[in-house]
């Protein structure tokens, strides 16, 4: 956060439909991204990999950049992205670069002094699950489809409106599964790394110039501009940020906002550490995947044929 600017805060649509479907939230990200590009800038954010790991990657086409959107519910592998950045700042290329809080905290750190030709963008995080869950949890959804997957969309939204929080794996056989295990396990906040429980950038102070997140409350706060196809939480943190807003706004729908109607968990502060959270890796460690899965994930019979029959009936409706 700049000394001395105050933060602004906006709920924020992108114009395009197809853009703001395949992002999780209002596609800010995009409008931004599709602006640095434009001025033959470079943005550096983070995809994920074919064996479904998150890194970070440099991108200089819109190709390469849609891989970015969507939210990536587990640590990225920054590489050797920082000296990149570096590299391109110092060779005058405009710099988009966006992370978690922690990350940009990380990539200033780094660089020792400010650029005017860099861009930063943090994504409020909730906190960084374990990659190693997330592995095991592609597994175990392999042996249920008997099948490679190929596809993984954390949050479907296409299929389940904004609102739901329901993760979708596609298969190699034809199959897919819709489920909430992982999503549960995240926001029950074992998997979180230790030091998410000590974060310092719960607040409204953040190290970047602009702020996205999911606007959470936003029925309330903007009244009439949900249509549960997804909203932004815009936070400027810095004239810099202010004036990249500024020249995105054509492309968007926008309404100003207020940091008091915009507070949520991760503005105030870091997640609890879970009681049961020694325990629940103590479980991890000893048992198999569907019993963590059975006991801290929901995954029980009466969700699975919950599901079964809302899917037979939205085939019938169709």
């Amino acid at each position: 956060m700049e000394q001395g600017f105050k933060t602004l805060a906006y709920a924020v649509k992108h114009k395009d439909f197809e853009t703001r479907m395949a992002s999780r939230s209002g596609g800010i990200f995009t409008a931004l991204s599709d602006c640095v590009l434009e001025k033959q800038g470079v943005v550096y954010g983070c995809v994920l990999t074919e064996d479904f790991n998150a890194v970070h990657i440099r991108a200089e086409k819109a190709t390469e950049r849609n891989k970015m959107r969507g939210s990536k519910y587990i640590q990225s592998d920054m590489g050797d992205m920082f000296n990149s950045v570096k590299n391109d700042l110092e060779n005058d290329r405009l710099v988009l670069f966006s992370g978690t809080s922690c990350q940009v905290a990380g990539l200033k750190g780094f660089l020792q002094k400010p650029y005017e030709n860099l861009l930063c963008i943090d994504i409020l995080c909730h906190g960084v699950p374990s990659p190693r869950v997330w592995q095991d949890y592609i597994k175990f959804q392999e042996k249920r489809a008997d099948g490679k997957c190929t596809k993984v969309d954390f949050r479907n939204k296409r299929d389940f409106g904004w609102l739901n929080h329901i993760e979708t794996l596609y298969f190699d056989n034809g199959k897919r599964i819709d489920s909430e295990i992982f999503k549960t396990l995240f926001f029950n906040h074992s998997i979180l790394r230790p030091c998410c429980y000590k974060c310092p950038y719960k607040s409204t102070e953040h190290p970047s110039d602009i702020t996205i997140a999911d606007y959470w409350g936003i029925d309330k706060a903007v009244p009439n501009f949900n249509d549960n196809k997804g909203v932004s939480l815009v936070l400027i943190n810095s004239k810099l940020g202010f004036e990249f807003f500024e020249k995105v706004k054509d492309f968007t729908e926008y309404r100003e906002s207020s940091i008091e109607n915009s507070m949520q968990p991760a503005l105030i502060k870091p997640t609890d550490k879970p009681k049961n959270r020694e325990e629940f890796w103590d479980n991890y460690n000893k048992k198999s995947f569907e019993y963590i899965a059975k006991k801290y994930g929901n995954f029980s019979l009466t969700v699975r044929l919950k599901r079964k029959v809302k899917k037979i009936i939205k085939k019938i409706i169709k």
